[in-house]
């Protein structure tokens, strides 16, 4: 019986996880640079720290990344312009302009 009630538990998480934009991606919203939406309408500015860091930091990274563009998806944006990450420098926020274009 225990067997069976952690099984659903894990199930019930990983159907979750399925459906968090943070890990899927989201469809119909697309990253551009500052020269590419100079005609576009501004929409919002979105902020966002990396959940983990050290081994982990490039996935929470690319969740927090997820968030923001399903974020901005939400407030009527499809192009997102991320500020710019120099390698190997510590990541402890994302930022992010989203714009309706």
């Amino acid at each position: 019986m225990r067997y069976f009630i952690l099984s659903a538990l894990a199930l019930c998480t990983l159907s979750a996880c399925a459906r968090d934009p943070g890990f899927t991606g989201v469809a119909g919203v697309r990253e551009a640079t500052p020269a590419e939406v100079a005609q576009c309408a501004y929409v919002s500015d979105f902020r966002m720290q990396p959940g983990v860091y050290g081994a982990l930091i490039e996935q929470g990274i690319r969740y927090s990344r997820n968030r923001i563009m399903a974020d901005a998806q939400t407030a009527g944006a499809n192009t997102v312009v991320f500020d710019p990450i120099s390698p190997g420098a510590p990541v402890y926020e994302l930022h992010a302009v989203a714009y309706r274009c």
